[in-house]
């Protein structure tokens, strides 16, 4: 079977994993010239660490961790509201199982663990026409060529989720974040600050050994028209809407303006009827993302590449294994979608590790 897989984030390099090993040809196509950089610090939880276990990841992915030692609040006078040696708001307990590691620590992993891929940068896809044999594709540089299946990993925003369910609204959870890299020059150790007003707040942590920050900032608001790709004009939005944060937030918003890695978009999350539509069907993000305030976005990309994949080296149909993987997929998706709306931030419920534990078959 021939697959192409637009995004090259999580879930596109790690269905390409285990769609090689079952026996499939995918290739990736990829917007960015290169593995994007940056982000922020992700969780692999649950079902996911199976799955990374089952790739031979497990250990290169613990190697990785952050290693926070704890965490503080304080408030936008820099007074110190608690103090935390216990856990850590981005990761939860450090007595968990569960592992903590930059974003792009984890693409890289993903990237360099599928050489033999075909990985195309770059490059998008521009038009989807398909029959009941096959999908021809037009990309964006010019090429065409035909698959047998499109899937889009491609995040929020899915190109191919409107080249095949057309114009889809985002359920807007009332906030945005942005995210990008800054110099130590608040001299953190393996540290957490958090600070917070009414409407706006900012989580900053300390990164490779202590030699550079991510700076994590966010504001309330009813959902925005803003041009995706005008990284300018999001910026200047960041700084009007998070400027009187106060504290250090100032200092490090001066970072923002030449942080090659700048990541800025609503906490939002995808509801689809269905996840396919013909030949063409989606994974992770462009799915049912479940927002960042869910904690189980990289859970849910790394559990659906697993099952998606299972489903298409088991049956003997996209029809079929389609169908089978949304009937798989749906109640962990579920579950963890309403981590996010009905109480933000908090760790898994036994109602989703049941449904992750019944999706990847344990």
């Amino acid at each position: 079977m021939k697959v192409l897989i637009s995004g090259a984030s999580v879930a596109g390099p790690a269905l390409a994993w285990w769609l090689r090993r079952h026996g499939a040809t995918p290739t990736v196509v990829e917007r960015a010239p290169a593995i994007r950089p940056g982000g922020q610090a992700i969780d692999v939880r649950g079902a996911a660490l199976t799955v990374v276990e089952r790739m031979g990841l497990l250990e290169p992915v613990r190697a990785a961790r952050t290693r926070m030692r704890g965490s503080s609040m304080v408030d936008s006078d820099g007074t110190e509201l608690w103090r935390s040696t216990e856990f850590a708001p981005s990761s939860g307990r450090f007595d968990s199982d569960d592992v903590e590691l930059l974003r792009e620590d984890l693409t890289a992993l993903l990237a360099s663990h599928t050489p033999d891929v075909d990985y195309r940068f770059g490059d998008s896809i521009a038009s989807l026409h398909q029959d009941a044999a096959g999908v021809d594709v037009r990309f964006a540089g010019g090429g065409k060529e035909r698959f047998d299946l499109v899937v889009g990993a491609d995040g929020l925003h899915s190109g191919v989720r409107r080249l095949a369910f057309g114009e889809t609204p985002l359920l807007h959870l009332g906030s945005y974040v942005a995210v990008f890299t800054a110099g130590n020059v608040l001299g953190l150790d393996d540290w957490q600050v958090w600070v917070r007003s009414d409407t706006a707040g900012a989580g900053i942590y300390s990164a490779r050994d202590n030699t550079e920050l991510r700076v994590n900032v966010g504001f309330h608001s009813d959902a925005l028209r803003y041009d995706h790709r005008d990284v300018a004009a999001q910026k200047h939005l960041v700084a009007a809407r998070c400027a009187g944060l106060g504290w250090e937030i100032p200092k490090l918003l001066e970072f923002m303006w030449d942080a090659p890695d700048f990541y800025f978009d609503a906490m939002a999350q995808v509801h689809l009827p269905t996840w396919s539509a013909g030949r063409v069907t989606l994974v992770g993000d462009a799915g049912y993302c479940a927002s960042p305030l869910s904690g189980q976005g990289t859970s849910l990309a790394l559990v659906g590449a697993y099952v998606l994949a299972d489903e298409l080296a088991r049956a003997g149909d996209h029809v079929t294994a389609l169908t089978r993987y949304e009937e798989r997929m749906r109640p962990f998706v579920t579950a963890n979608q309403a981590l996010a709306t009905e109480n933000p931030g908090q760790p898994a419920s036994d109602e989703s590790m049941a449904a992750a534990k019944d999706a990847i078959a344990l």
